[in-house]
């Protein structure tokens, strides 16, 4: 039996997800977000949801929890070392 996305493999250094959550989009939305994820060069979906809902809270003025502007996975994405946010 194969395994499902993400099991048996090692949590990415430093980072504790300890919640799932699981949404419902429409196509449009779904179309939007992979455009989106593509021309900002993120490596999964998961990780263009995460960098939006962080993008869209700080734009509300909510803090965030590691103070960074861009998640890790950006960061990686855009070849800045691990913990530190590619520069805006």
């Amino acid at each position: 039996m194969p395994l499902a996305e993400g099991e048996g493999k090692e949590p990415m250094a430093g980072i504790n997800r300890g919640e799932r959550l699981q949404i419902m989009l429409t196509q449009k939305e779904l179309e939007a977000l992979d455009t989106w994820r593509f021309a900002a060069r993120m490596p999964s979906r998961a990780s263009a949801i995460r960098e939006l809902l962080s993008r869209g809270l700080v734009a509300e003025g909510f803090a965030q929890a590691d103070g960074a502007s861009l998640s890790l996975d950006s960061a990686r994405a855009e070849g800045c070392p691990a913990g530190e946010a590619r520069p805006t």
